[in-house]
């Protein structure tokens, strides 16, 4: 495992919408370093249903990116299991995109190669922003609020995509949204349906009998970036249970992540 270079939070005078100041009230950001860094950067959104943070999905991911070259930061973002709702998550993880770009730009590597990872409820927090992603604010007196949030790549793993009736995984959105969210609302976190020509490259994996997340929801969302025009990669497979990450057990999804993302010049 990498050892992190540091840790810190991503608003220093206290997150927006802030329930409290105990440590789950605080989103942090976690640096690991490259031993070799070239100029990539990959922001990693644990899984968990918006009720907890995977770490599995999380710091098991890091050392695949740093051997590869890349920094890595690892989001701990506020969860509905905690009292939070939308757009507190939202807020996260694009001031932490922010972040990661402007770091880059400090600390000499690429700001536009910045890729992000989410899996299961991480992966519909990080489609959520590569749909609903901002230029950022240009005369912002915060230096990092003036980055863009745009991530330059997506990584879903096994993502919950549609708060649709078919594919929904009703745990997560109950978690973001709360008990009878109105409709206007979950369409709008429909990520199926919230894809333009803008929305970055991404890479998608799931397994064709996840019990949990139907695969219909990257089926969804690929078939959504084909209509805008936007390149991808699909990989199903046939056999595995929720949740897999990068364990043993887990399909070679990894070798084609490596090579798709040296096809997109990420390293």
């Amino acid at each position: 495992m990498t050892t992190p270079a540091d840790s810190f939070p991503l608003w220093t005078d206290g997150a927006p919408g802030a329930l409290g100041s105990a440590p789950h009230d605080i989103p942090t950001l976690t640096r690991y370093p490259a031993a070799k860094p070239n100029g990539a950067t990959i922001l990693i959104l644990p899984g968990g249903g918006y009720g907890n943070l995977a770490a599995h999905e999380g710091e098991g991911y890091v050392s695949w990116f740093t051997d590869r070259g890349v920094t890595a930061f690892v989001l701990a973002y506020r969860l509905g299991s905690r009292g939070y709702r939308h757009p507190v998550m939202l807020q996260d993880v694009a001031r932490a995109l922010r972040w990661t770009r402007h770091l880059a730009r400090a600390e000499g590597r690429d700001p536009s190669r910045i890729a992000i990872i989410g899996c299961s409820a991480g992966g519909h927090l990080a489609s959520t922003l590569l749909t609903h992603f901002d230029a950022g604010q240009a005369g912002a007196t915060d230096e990092v609020e003036r980055e863009s949030s745009r991530p330059d790549l997506g990584i879903l793993c096994y993502p919950v995509i549609s708060f649709g009736t078919y594919a929904a995984h009703t745990g997560s959105m109950k978690n973001l949204l709360g008990e009878n969210p109105p409709a206007d609302l979950v369409w709008s976190l429909s990520n199926e349906v919230q894809v333009t020509p803008q929305t970055p490259p991404t890479f998608l994996w799931h397994t064709a009998n996840d019990p949990v997340v139907p695969v219909e929801n990257s089926f969804m969302f690929a078939g959504a970036l084909r209509r805008a025009g936007v390149p991808f990669a699909l990989h199903v497979f046939e056999n595995g249970p929720h949740g897999l990450g990068m364990r043993p057990e887990a399909p070679p999804w990894t070798d084609c992540l490596d090579f798709w993302l040296r096809e997109r010049r990420f390293f």
